[in-house]
């Protein structure tokens, strides 16, 4: 293959790459619009990637032209492969897992959100060429929670499509009065607590805004080539107080969305 034509595969890659972000991930592709143009193909690139593997547990696609486009950001900015190797085992993981297995621990689902999220905030900070501890552990901080808030908002599909809640762990499942035994003796999420199940779900966003909340605390030590990576943390934000607890929609309990907006918003006010 001539230079020239490879050359204009890898701009017709990243062209799909922003294409995929917009129309599967448009709050990102809006933060991603504020990074300096140098760092833009390589942060859609990455964030593409995260697309796809996300997608590719439920949807049958072609990875490759991402996977063209990821090439030669690796190339060319010799972003480590291990985040990426760890974001993708984590996904094979995670689909792997039965619906009514249920993850013991929040730091089980903590860990997931850095294995997924956190990993493409560090390639991306790689990719600019910013080193940076303090920028390192606020994208730990900010992946922690967008990957919590993800994993919150996935909570009606899979109630509507298998009546199980697979992201609230035992032990808050358990705190809150939703943990039972089916016949066999394996643990379950009732998904008829309509309190329980505010309760829970405010546990867990709240987590995910104790993150948000240490990643804000570094802000003065973060250098300013970062902030711009670091944009995340604002829709992530916004998920939390407004769609993920106020307009959540759990189909299968009734008036649950109404409950849930005015006991979270008790919750906000005390």
């Amino acid at each position: 293959m001539s230079g020239a034509s490879t050359s204009t595969g890898v701009r017709t890659a990243f062209s799909y790459c922003v294409q995929q972000v917009r129309s599967y991930d448009y709050h990102h592709y809006l933060c991603l619009l504020e990074l300096p143009p140098n760092m833009r193909k390589s942060a859609f690139a990455l964030r593409a990637f995260n697309v796809e593997t996300a997608r590719a547990m439920d949807i049958a696609s072609d990875p490759r032209i991402v996977a063209q486009a990821l090439a030669s950001v690796i190339s060319e900015h010799k972003v480590s492969k291990s985040w990426l190797k760890r974001s993708v085992e984590a996904r094979i993981n995670d689909a792997k897992r039965e619906v009514s297995d249920i993850p013991e621990t929040v730091e089980e689902l903590e860990r997931y959100a850095e294995d997924t999220m956190s990993t493409i905030l560090y390639s991306t900070l790689q990719a600019g060429g910013i080193r940076s501890t303090a920028a390192d552990h606020a994208a730990s901080h900010i992946g922690k929670a967008s990957g919590l808030v993800l994993l919150l908002k996935s909570l009606p599909y899979h109630a509507s499509r298998n009546r199980h809640f697979p992201y609230i762990p035992v032990e808050v499942a358990e705190k809150h009065g939703l943990l039972v035994k089916d016949q066999g003796g394996q643990p379950e999420i009732r998904i008829d607590s309509r309190e329980g199940l505010c309760n829970a779900v405010f546990e867990m966003a709240s987590v995910a805004n104790s993150h948000l909340e240490k990643a804000r605390a570094l802000a003065g030590t973060v250098p300013a080539e970062a902030h711009p990576v670091l944009l995340p943390a604002l829709p992530t934000q916004t998920e939390i107080l407004k769609t993920v607890i106020c307009e959540a929609n759990f189909p299968v309990m009734g008036n649950f969305p109404f409950m849930m907006r005015f006991h979270v918003q008790e919750k906000f006010e005390e």
